[in-house]
């Protein structure tokens, strides 16, 4: 997906009062503030209380779910017959900020904000970012994602994500 597509989501879930949150690797880029890499998908992070509309708005913009082995009912792909995919992580948490429900995002963690061409947007924070992204063996792009972010926030880059 390409930053036009990206900031279109984005816009048009706030603009439906559906607050999400960048992940992956828009989220990486997001915090350096440029575009590093192409990216095949866009992943959000969206409260559990919006999670049924988001699906319905999805369904009325053309995006149709993505199968995968994988998929939950907090994790799922929508994609478009044009090939823009959206990686949806559903969570929730009780009142003491405690995950109940979904991808277990830490307290704390959807608080970060960064910029995708000019824009501000809401974000996983930048050290969790670098912790997720350095939380399971790297491929290429993860190499990269956590070098950049290392670089650009002193981050110690781990002896397993240094090749």
């Amino acid at each position: 997906m390409n930053a036009d597509e990206v900031l279109a989501v984005y816009r048009d879930l706030d603009a439906e009062g559906i607050p999400v949150w960048i992940d992956g690797g828009w989220c990486v880029d997001a915090l350096l503030g440029r575009q590093t890499r192409e990216h095949a998908d866009l992943d959000i992070a969206v409260a559990r209380e919006h999670a049924r509309r988001l699906k319905e708005l999805f369904a009325r913009w053309g995006y149709v779910p993505r199968p995968r082995q994988d998929m939950t009912d907090w994790s799922y792909v929508v994609a478009t017959g044009g090939g823009s995919a959206v990686d949806v992580h559903v969570f929730e948490y009780d009142d003491q900020g405690r995950n109940t429900y979904g991808i277990e995002y830490p307290h704390g963690a959807l608080t970060g904000t960064g910029v995708i061409a000019g824009q501000e947007v809401r974000c996983v924070r930048a050290e969790w970012m670098f912790r997720f992204k350095t939380a399971y063996p790297p491929k290429d792009k993860d190499l990269e994602d956590v070098r950049a972010l290392g670089q650009a926030y002193g981050f110690e880059i781990p002896a397993t994500h240094r090749q």
